[in-house]
């Protein structure tokens, strides 16, 4: 796994051994970026299990001028510093060591407003909606702000509308989907 453009462009990345992490390959990490590349120049990131901090550490090194990176398992987040330090882009990043509920509070009432929320959770376990709903009744994200959630082809969206929230675009790939969404 590397950094496929911009700044820390080439550089090979660290994963932690295991199944704790289920990286983003690198063919639909460029397919993500190619779809979001004019919303990351100068964003404020947030990568929600954020597992080795590939996605996070991309939109660092294509422009984003800050990202936040959370993870609650101990090794992930010694391997996203580990990134960070080896990209050179840790003076543009904070990593969180706690479960990503945990995390959208503390962030929240202290001014951290995102531009792009990247949400990758284990699949299948119905995580995506619990996030979304804390984001939305945070004051983290406004209406501009995009969010993307990485799930199983399988997941099930149908409740977006309901929980306050509109699709905008749905790309998906051979076993998985990315959906982005935005605040009604």
């Amino acid at each position: 796994m590397r950094v496929i453009a911009g700044s820390a462009k080439s550089i090979k990345l660290k994963t932690i051994d295991g199944l704790y992490t289920r990286p983003t390959t690198d063919r639909i990490k460029e397919t993500l970026f190619n779809i979001i590349q004019n919303d990351v120049s100068d964003c404020r990131f947030l990568d929600l299990f954020s597992g080795s901090g590939a996605i996070g550490i991309e939109a660092l090194s294509r422009g984003a001028s800050f990202a936040t990176f959370v993870d609650n398992n101990k090794e992930a987040v010694k391997c996203i510093k580990h990134n960070l330090d080896f990209t050179n882009l840790v003076n543009k990043a904070q990593v969180i060591e706690s479960s990503v509920l945990s995390a959208i509070s503390l962030l929240s009432n202290k001014g951290n407003l995102y531009d792009v929320v990247f949400i990758d959770p284990p699949y299948n376990n119905e995580y995506e909606k619990e996030v979304l709903i804390r984001l939305k009744d945070s004051d983290i994200i406004d209406e501009y702000s995009l969010i993307i959630v990485e799930a199983s082809k399988e997941t099930d969206f149908s409740y977006i509308r309901e929980i306050g929230y509109k699709i905008i675009k749905e790309k998906i790939y051979k076993t998985n989907k990315h959906i982005f969404v935005q605040k009604v």
